[in-house]
């Protein structure tokens, strides 16, 4: 039964259609039907249809009562899987700052420590789980594999953005770790997102592409999947959001409310949580994937290139301030903590988001769960309800 289950598992990933994704103002271009998708370049690129990640094993992590990241320690590497295990580049403090040894050793010896622990526990996680459900991937890069990865030259930064982990907040650092801003305070949402401040790796050609991923840094956040989702449905659909409101918001009515008015029909405002987790779950959905809901793995391909930091959204001050100490920042540029949109709203916490999957059933939870699967593996979150297998 275990083989079966797996072997089905690598059958529908095989058969996985490629989407495109949005982001706010960006041309409907970029948004697809899944049934006129093109086929998959490779195992990672599209959106994995639900109901295809059950049980991979006999048994999964125990639940516990929330989101925290299990103990790095409990995590078990095979001999087997230890050979499968490529070693990443080590990751060096940039050279533009003269400061940035006295800057690294600044930090107490302490968070150093546990620092550079969370990290080579994460990233040994993350090559197992790779070398276990990833192992035959194609080794060669598209540029759809780097599309969501953005670029800063000065201090040799790949960035790969993850919406709802604390995205914004770090294009702000990119941009002044490029000079092009004094501090984060004075960036906008809309200038950070859509004043051509930073480049994507796609905008180089392929040996420049190569170059970069060979010699410099890679980082990602993540964030715990379901948080994240319900982070978004609050910022994109139940949120004032005319370009959301109308792309998805419109569609997603007219398919999954019975008796829908026409106001709502017009103007796409109002789709409930219980709508959206429906829409997400359709095979065949009335408008395709974003960015903003997309598993993080497929976002950024993690199996395919090899991130030397992931760091997490619920410990992002922290995390981000570590890494930008032991990459030479100036001393002065830390991770703003603002919230970027809708400042004035609840901000999304565990008991929120479990207050949202409240309105929906345990099958409907337990298949999400199934949904972004590879993201709980691959970033080691807990299962976030006791009721899921």
């Amino acid at each position: 039964m275990q083989v079966e289950r797996v072997m089905a598992v690598a059958v529908s990933v095989n058969n996985v259609a490629q989407t495109l994704c949005t982001q706010d103002g960006e041309s409907t271009k970029r948004v697809v039907d899944q049934q006129h998708s093109p086929p998959a370049v490779d195992l990672l690129a599209g959106p994995v249809p639900p109901m295809q990640f059950p049980d991979f094993e006999s048994s999964r992590r125990s639940a516990t009562p929330g989101f925290p990241e299990q103990d790095a320690s409990s995590v078990h590497v095979t001999k087997r899987h230890r050979k499968l295990l490529k070693t990443s580049p080590v990751m060096h403090p940039s050279n533009n700052s003269s400061s940035s040894s006295s800057t690294a050793n600044s930090l107490p010896p302490d968070v150093l420590s546990r620092s550079s622990r969370i990290q080579q526990a994460r990233q040994k996680l993350m090559k197992e789980i790779c070398a276990k459900y990833k192992s035959s991937i194609s080794r060669t890069v598209t540029p759809n594999d780097v599309s969501h990865i953005y670029v800063e030259n000065k201090y040799k930064l790949l960035y790969c953005e993850v919406p709802k982990a604390g995205c914004s907040n770090w294009k702000r650092i990119l941009i002044v770790l490029a000079g092009k801003a004094a501090d984060t305070q004075s960036l906008k949402h809309d200038a950070v997102h859509y004043g051509n401040h930073l480049n994507t790796l796609t905008s180089y050609n392929r040996q420049d592409i190569m170059q970069r991923l060979k010699s410099y840094t890679k980082i990602a956040f993540v964030r715990e999947p379901l948080e994240r989702l319900v982070s978004a449905y609050r910022d994109k659909l139940e949120s004032p959001n005319t370009y959301y409101h109308s792309l998805f918001g419109k569609p997603i009515i007219a398919k999954y409310r019975a008796n829908a008015s026409k106001e709502a029909l017009s103007s796409g405002n109002g789709v409930t949580f219980p709508e959206f987790v429906q829409y997400l779950l359709d095979v065949h959905r009335p408008v395709g994937m974003d960015i903003h809901w997309e598993p993080a793995n497929q976002l950024c391909n993690p199996c395919l290139l090899d991130y030397q930091f992931i760091g997490k959204f619920e410990n992002m001050e922290e995390e981000a301030n570590f890494l930008l100490r032991q990459m030479g920042a100036p001393s002065n540029l830390t991770m703003p903590t603002s919230k970027d949109r809708n400042p004035e709203s609840e901000r999304t916490t565990k008991e929120l988001t479990q207050k949202y999957f409240s309105q929906v059933s345990a099958w409907e939870r337990q298949r999400l769960y199934d949904f972004y699967y590879m993201d709980y593996l691959m970033f080691n979150y807990s299962k976030p309800f006791k009721d899921l297998y």
